[in-house]
């Protein structure tokens, strides 16, 4: 579904969705790594309907798009993306205090921290982990995101899905076989897009749930860098951890270009100077080389690749 620069129908999608779409738009602007380059055009959707919408006028038409949330997780390569940027700004939170047990349905470009500090306020609680995540509700489905211990999988009761070939449907936990930082959907890359998340909470207080998540902000502030980066670059292999292993291999503040190895957590590469995808993909190929070399382990990336790298189009872990 690939479609290119030259052959993409601006005059028809202008047709369909007027002035809201852009032309050769800076990714670079729009992912927590401050690096990307230019995407053919881009499109801003408000709602779950609306991106079930715009997506089935893609597919119908064969014409390439991703989707991108709050762009983190994500690292877009310097020749940008060809074909459409959906810019996933659907946001809608609901919560049920009244069911049992409680509920959070949120649409999928919602930030997940503000659906997991929203339910906090109602003194709810199940959240409170989630509350220093950065990424949208989508992209923390996706790839069944954690922290603290805790991930995605414990608390998701239901993903409204629009499937290519099945249509839209919602989707039992079972059914999207969350794994380590992994969904059935990031496996296969099924062509689906994540339109909405219900979430089980339990009963808690304010207090209670704002205790809870002001622990866990200060210690991801003493754990974690501030400043442009992916979040954690690598998945942690098992029983070991991706940080330690870097920070083992002498690898702490290596640097290429603009980007270098936090010298506060190993697993996170800060760019502090106009870096680049490519400095951020030999930043890879060194530290997976030298703890590869040093310890047997080839780290996995945790991050999504997205865009042209090293002569393919593709998403997912292909750096070597």
């Amino acid at each position: 579904m690939n479609t290119s620069s030259a052959t993409l129908p601006f005059s028809e999608l202008q047709k369909l969705f007027g002035s809201r779409l852009q032309e050769n738009v800076q990714i670079a602007n729009y992912t927590s790594a401050r690096v990307g380059g230019v995407a053919d055009a881009m499109l801003m959707v408000r709602s779950a309907d609306e991106l079930a919408e715009v997506v089935k006028a893609l597919w119908e038409r064969k014409i390439s798009f991703i989707l991108l949330g709050s762009g983190a997780n994500v690292l877009v390569s310097d020749s940008g993306v060809r074909g459409v940027v959906l810019l996933n700004r659907a946001h809608t939170i609901r919560i049920d205090a009244e069911s049992n047990p409680p509920t959070v349905w949120a649409e999928s470009g919602a930030n997940f921290g503000t659906v997991a500090r929203q339910t906090a306020l109602r003194g709810l609680g199940g959240l409170e982990w989630a509350a220093t995540i950065p990424g949208s509700v989508g992209g923390a489905v996706y790839g069944n995101a954690g922290a603290f211990g805790n991930d995605v999988k414990a608390n998701l009761l239901m993903a409204d899905i629009l499937h290519h070939s099945m249509g839209r449907q919602n989707w039992s936990k079972d059914q999207m076989a969350l794994d380590y930082r992994s969904s059935v959907l990031k496996r296969t890359n099924d062509p689906a897009v994540i339109l909405a998340a219900q979430f089980r909470l339990s009963h808690s207080t304010p207090e209670a749930a704002k205790e809870q998540i002001d622990q866990f902000s200060a210690q991801r502030k003493n754990s974690q860098p501030p400043g442009a980066s992916t979040g954690s670059m690598f998945k942690n292999p098992p029983g070991d951890y991706a940080g330690r292993l870097i920070e083992a291999a002498g690898l702490k503040g290596t640097r290429v270009g603009g980007v270098e190895v936090s010298s506060i957590h190993a697993n996170f590469f800060v760019n502090d100077q106009n870096a680049t995808a490519r400095d951020y993909s030999e930043l890879i190929h060194i530290v997976r080389a030298k703890v590869e070399q040093k310890f047997g382990i080839h780290l996995e990336l945790e991050v999504e690749l997205v865009g042209d790298w090293n002569g393919n189009k593709h998403t997912g872990d292909q750096l070597s």
